[in-house]
């Protein structure tokens, strides 16, 4: 995991760079920077792009090429930050503190973090258009997956249902939905990006995006209690939001409990899912249950 996270790391700084279309205009692009690299330099466990990695690896030992592999893992980590921002604006979740710092709007305003966000899910998929070391197809499927998985029907169709939701009591069926889209939507691409990148089968793809769907869940129910257990200090953000702002939550539903036994059982069903894979999954299974005993 250290070693992906080094890896993209690497990526996120060189892609924190930016070129102006036209050079008169560059000068004036230094504050737009300064917010990217401020975003993108925020730490953070990078889940996504760790996924991204090990599921390249549980297909192909040898590992497809690595500009393609690299750049597919910095593309979703991107979506995943440009998402965050959005997410933490005051006509969203208005949030004051991420990953330990004050949110991109307070640190900056409110206008950058839209701008700021909106560039870098642009810079997500013209990471994915130059992933060489790929066929032209693959290239073709893996800008489908992170388009799908972040646009309506994806991501922004969950933060949609999640606004809409607030201050409603949902059903378990409903909250699994949402969340589908919202959280699940990502960690499914991330899989299924590494997959791509490393020549899988159908077999192989379809096992993996459905240890991601498990997977996609339970992180979800493990945000939940930790939001109720943990404190700014340890989780990087405000604790106790989803409470307050009258959020139907795996917790308000099961209680802690009945949410670290569902938590438990989504990560054996993601498990199974990937019991066809050899000892080259092997990491793709440590992920699997970090994320589900993380306590931040």
């Amino acid at each position: 995991m250290a070693h992906s996270r080094a890896r993209c790391e690497a990526r996120l700084r060189a892609v924190s760079r930016l070129t102006a279309q036209d050079p008169r205009a560059a000068a004036s692009l230094g504050g737009l920077e300064a917010a990217v690299s401020y975003a993108l330099q925020a730490g953070g466990k990078r889940i996504r792009p760790c996924l991204v990695y090990a599921a390249a690896q549980a297909v192909d030992s040898n590992g497809p090429a690595e500009v393609a592999l690299d750049n597919a893992a910095c593309a979703i980590e991107l979506v995943h930050t440009y998402s965050l921002i959005h997410d933490d604006l005051p006509a969203m979740d208005d949030d004051a503190l991420r990953r330990g710092r004050p949110t991109l709007h307070k640190a900056f305003d409110e206008a950058t973090a839209i701008l700021v966000g909106d560039g870098l899910q642009a810079l997500a998929f013209e990471l994915l258009s130059e992933a060489q070391g790929v066929p032209a197809e693959d290239q073709i499927a893996m800008v489908k997956v992170l388009a799908q998985a972040s646009g309506l029907g994806g991501m922004v169709g969950g933060q949609y249902v999640d606004i809409a939701a607030t201050g409603s009591t949902l059903t378990l069926q409903e909250l699994q939905g949402l969340h589908a889209l919202k959280t699940g939507a990502l960690i499914r691409a991330a899989l299924s990006l590494g997959a791509v990148a490393a020549g899988a089968s159908a077999s192989e793809r379809a096992a993996l995006e459905m240890f991601g769907q498990h997977l996609g869940l339970a992180f979800q129910v493990v945000d939940d209690i930790l939001d109720v257990e943990g404190s700014a200090a340890t989780l990087g953000k405000t604790g106790g939001k989803d409470a307050l702002a009258g959020k139907t939550t795996y917790v308000s539903l099961l209680g802690l409990e009945g949410a670290r036994t569902a938590a438990d059982a989504l990560l054996a069903d993601g498990l199974r899912a990937v019991e066809g894979f050899d000892q080259r999954a092997d990491p793709l299974r440590a992920l699997a249950e970090f994320i589900v005993q993380r306590q931040t």
